[in-house]
Parts: structure tokens; sequence; C-alpha cells
């Protein structure tokens, strides 16, 4: 793989070729309706492609594909080890393909390339073979009955799988879905967000390369409330599993109790407490986590540390040195390499974010930027903006910004600290820095979240499982604990003679 420096990605961009049509059954074809939607970059406002909008009856059809995969065991018959290889290849070829799919998602949505290369594309390459090495080492279990009695428990794979993917990690939020669905077994049907459909539409075709057969691998380009929703409500699907808003998640439940009561897996908003308390012994490290936490892919995650709680005696230094780090985090064009903060998803979401900026004015202390910048571009840019004096009952510190909005919250003690932070929604995840450790050992039993995080901020293993409390979700992704979602436990008696 070329070091990002040495590349010139503006040339490439210009030579890249795009997938436009929905996959259904190992090819590309048109929207049953003929038609299309736009792909703009925020990058300028370039016109990328027209993608296929699909609808009821491309889910129809994808739905028909995979269910017939799954029926005739094309993939879920083959034996661990053959699964294991397909999706070592697949991952090989990921990682042959790398800068063409680490340039479409940044031509999609804006991240800088220096991102989509090395932490994109290298995650999914490791989530894809993380789990093909799963594949032969899951064991299944005997129970421990009575002599005369035999009881087995066994994973078998739920069928047809609907995955429904967000912007802000295009292959990452897919990978961490579909690598254990398809290790499992089985059949997928994909539909990214209607954002950034560019780079999985070339997974797609990668995967029929390295061996997956026909209709295990389906993707739906299209809109939440057409596509996405057709998807969730259909009677032949058997698990739905979305990653994306809380409100959009909730629909997403309802639509699986209105069809067959599919299997439903959630990862959904956030707005997590980020603690740094008076006895952290290393201020530096904490407010570079802290900046990290949230101005990283633009502020666009769903863990983003976006309500920063100060002990009151640390917290003038921890502004002054956010500030700081700030400074060297200026919005500018994704395809340079150096860049390290690029562009908003798209008009709509930069609007979103100016609005909730101008809340905070209202709110609270303007502390830091607040501004769009760079309009003369074209592309949708705003810069690193730090709201302070907040209260946690006001609008910007409630709400899910998804955007480069940090809110800071002073406190006097852990206890309020933790008081605060968990007084929300929300409990995806959260952070706290002390040099205590039995201060911060009875913090992180304390706050009520998936993924708390110790003296660190957006820690990051497959290895680890991914989720939320509370409005934040239902599963976990990554992990042996993601085979949950995409499996059924079967009890089997066998009574001896």
């Amino acid at each position: 793989m070329a070091q990002v420096s040495t590349i010139d990605w503006q040339t490439r961009a210009t030579q890249l070729q795009f997938r436009q049509q929905a996959f259904i059954n190992g090819r590309f074809v048109p929207a049953a309706s003929g038609e299309t939607f736009t792909c703009i970059s925020p990058i300028d406002g370039r016109v990328l492609t027209e993608v296929a909008a699909c609808d009821q009856e491309d889910v129809n059809r994808a739905v028909q594909a995979a269910r017939a995969a799954v029926d005739d065991g094309r993939w879920r018959l083959q034996a661990p080890m053959q699964r294991k290889q397909v999706l070592l290849r697949f991952a090989d070829l990921i990682e042959q393909h790398a800068e063409e799919l680490a340039l479409l998602d940044t031509l999609d949505m804006g991240k800088p390339i220096h991102d989509s290369l090395n932490i994109d594309v290298a995650a999914t390459v490791r989530s894809f073979r993380w789990y093909a090495e799963a594949v032969d080492k899951l064991y299944d279990e005997v129970a421990p009955t009575a002599h005369h009695t035999l009881a087995t428990i066994t994973r078998e794979p739920l069928g047809v799988c609907g995955l429904i993917v967000p912007w802000n990690f295009p292959m990452i939020m897919a990978a961490w879905k579909l690598a254990p669905a398809l290790a499992a077994g089985n059949a997928v049907i994909l539909k990214p967000a209607e954002q950034s459909p560019l780079s999985v539409l070339r997974l797609a075709e990668l995967a029929v390369e390295a061996g997956l057969p026909e209709g295990v691998f389906n993707v739906l380009p299209g809109f939440g409330p057409t596509a996405g929703k057709a998807l969730a409500l259909h009677d032949d699907v058997d698990g739905i599993y979305f990653t994306g808003s809380t409100a959009v998640g909730k629909l997403i439940m309802q639509y699986a109790a209105q069809s067959n009561m599919k299997q439903v897996g959630l990862e959904c908003g956030g707005k997590s407490g980020h603690i740094i308390l008076r006895d952290c012994g290393d201020l530096e490290q904490a407010a570079e986590n802290a900046a990290f936490g949230i101005f990283f892919n633009q502020g666009e995650m769903c863990s983003a540390g976006s309500r920063l709680i100060l002990d009151a005696p640390v917290r003038d230094v921890v502004l002054e040195k956010i500030a700081a780090i700030a400074q060297t985090l200026q919005p500018a064009n994704p395809l340079k390499p150096e860049t390290r903060m690029g562009a908003l998803v798209d008009e709509a979401h930069t609007a979103n974010v100016m609005d909730y900026i101008a809340s905070g004015k209202q709110e609270a202390e303007l502390f830091l930027g607040g501004a769009r910048v760079l309009q003369a571009s074209g592309g949708c840019y705003v810069e690193p903006t730090v709201f302070d004096q907040v209260a946690n009952h006001t609008r910007i510190a409630r709400e899910e910004v998804f955007g480069p909005v940090l809110t800071v919250l002073t406190v006097n003690g852990v206890e309020e600290a933790v008081q605060v932070a968990n007084d929300t929604p929300y409990g995806l995840a959260a952070g706290v820095w002390s040099d205590n450790v039995n201060t911060l050992m009875q913090a992180t039993r304390a706050l009520k979240a998936g993924v708390v995080y110790a003296n660190c901020y957006d820690a990051d293993d497959i290895t680890t499982p991914f989720g939320g409390y509370k409005q934040s979700g239902i599963g976990r992704d990554k992990s042996l604990h993601a085979f949950d979602k995409y499996t059924e436990m079967k009890t089997t008696w066998l009574r001896l003679r």
C-alpha cells in the first residue's frame, strides 16, 4: 500500500470509476423503477455520479436472491474452513484495492484521505480477517444432562439478514455487521446510506471475486423511507440490523414488530460524557484525547465525547490546551495528505450542525469557533467549536449534534461528574481521567454506558464489543459477541437406549 503523501489524490480522483447500480444476485442491475439519485461530494459540491434509487421491488428481488442462497445452502453448508478461505481472500482484495476504496469514501462523505486509507480501510480489512479466523474456532456445547440423555446446543445461521449502515464510516460500519453475518453462514442485503453508497458497491463486487456465491451479498442503494423501510418490513427477512440515529432505530423496531417479529440489532445515537477529574496527573494527554474524541472524523461519530465534564480545578488548563489543539485541526481539502479535518457529509447535515451552533449561542458561552468556513470551495466545512458554561438541560448538551461541537460542563468532584454524565437518555460511551485507581474504578462502574474509557478515549479493537445502554441501542457489534445477533441457538435432545 502506497503512502498517502506519495499519491496525487486530486488526479487519482479524476480517473476513478463509480459503480452506480444495485448489486443483486451477483451482478449490477438498475433499480426496477429506473430511478436514480445524485451523489454529490461535500468536498467541493461536484456531482460524482447518479446511483440507483432502490425501493420495494428491488428489496423483493434481493430478498428472493438471498432466500434462494440460504435455502440451497450454497454458503451456509460450506465447511467452516471453506468460508474462512473466501473471507480471507475478500480481506486480501480489500487491501489490494485500498487506495481506490479510500478515495471513494473521501469523495463521497468528505473525510480526510489520510483517515480513509490508514483508519477506515485498515479497520475493514482487520474486521474481515478476524471473523474469517473465528469461523473454524467456534465450538458448540453439550449440556450436563442425565446419563441416559444427550443434549446439544448448536448455533445455526439466522438466514436472510438486512443490514442498514450509516455514512460516517461507510466501510467500517458495513464490515462490523457484514463480516460476522457472513462468517456465520447467512445471506445478506446491505442498504448503505444514500450519502455514501460508493465504497460498499465496490466491496460487493470484490466479494464475488473472492468466491462468495451469487445471492449471498446484495447491496441496495436508496433512501431510508423507501428501501430501508421495505427491508425492515419484509416478512422473509429474518433479522434487521441498523446503525444510525435513535429516532430511526425506534422506527426499525416498529417495522420488525409490524412484520414477522424479526431479530433486531440497533447501534444508535450518543451524547457521551467525558470526565476529567482534579487528580488527573497528565492533563496534556487528557486534553489531546478530549479534542480527538470530538473533532476526529469532523465530530461525525456516535461515540464522540461531546459533553466534556471538567472538575473545576482543572477547567481553565484543559480548555486552554484544547483551544491550542483546535488551531491545528482547521478544516481543509480532504484530498490533501496533510489534512486532519475534512468536510461534513452534505449541505443538509451542515445546516443542521449550524442550527445547533446558533442554539448554543443562545444557551451558553461560545468559547471557540462556531463558523462555517471555506464556503468559496463549494464544500461543507465547519471549524472546531467549543461552548463553555453549558447547563446539562440545554438543547446543545442533550441532543446529538454529530459535528465538531464540544459542550463543556463544570462540576465539583467525582460524584457530581458521574451524575451529570449519566443524566442523558443515551448510554453509548463515557470516559473518565484520574490517577487514583479507586476513584477510577468506582467511576467506571457507576457510569451507565456500553463502553467506558478510563484514562483514554475512543480506544478500539475488533476483539471488544461495541454498543450502548438505554436509547443508544440493543446488542453489540464486534468481538465474538456479534455472532449472537446473526445466529439461532438450537437445543437438541437425544434419549439413549
